[in-house]
């Protein structure tokens, strides 16, 4: 495996309030030097995406509006990692304001990025089980449409065109093979 390329320089060209993008100079271990831009994390701390269960079957989505394809989508709870949150607290936070239900049990799956040559983020997937009613007040400016959906189905979801966040399509398709891959009974 190659030498991580070494930052000669980093310099901040725009800011905005939810993000900052930066033009890094790097150097590679051949000598050949490069500049790259990227979508920097701007202090935050990471994000989750939760996978909230309500049975082996079921797994509740939400509905809600996404500024930046200006329409509603279908997709899993999701919200980033507050200081001082640990990535369970964050999706127990999360599933309280969004769905309506806290988690007595959260396995975390993996660790997702979304264009990573360009964007300096990582999302937190959460398998949320065992479900218990509780409402946390969110950052929301509506209430959230909350939509059972059948585990056995999300081709159906896909279908629909309502669901085309990839993290929330590759997180629903990693539960179904967290929930064959544990032993019966």
């Amino acid at each position: 495996m190659a030498e991580k390329p070494t930052i000669l320089n980093r310099t901040v060209i725009a800011k905005s309030r939810l993000f900052r993008i930066e033009s890094m100079d790097i150097q590679f271990s051949n000598g050949e030097q490069r500049n790259y831009e990227r979508l920097a994390r701007g202090g935050s701390h990471g994000a989750v995406l939760v996978v909230p269960l309500l049975d082996e079957q079921t797994v509740l989505l939400v509905r809600e509006y996404s500024a930046g394809v200006h329409r509603y989508e279908l997709g899993l709870p999701k919200g980033k990692i507050d200081a001082g949150e640990s990535f369970f607290e964050a999706a127990n936070r999360e599933l309280k304001e969004e769905v309506g239900f806290g988690a007595k049990r959260l396995h975390h799956l993996s660790s997702f990025t979304v264009a990573p040559a360009y964007l300096e983020h990582s999302t937190e997937i959460i398998v949320a089980e065992d479900l218990y009613a509780e409402k946390l007040e969110g950052d929301e400016p509506e209430a959230l449409e909350v939509v059972p959906w059948q585990l056995s189905n999300i081709n159906g979801l896909l279908a629909t065109g309502e669901c085309t966040e990839a993290r929330s399509i590759a997180a629903l398709f990693m539960a179904l093979e967290f929930l064959k891959s544990r032993p019966c009974g």
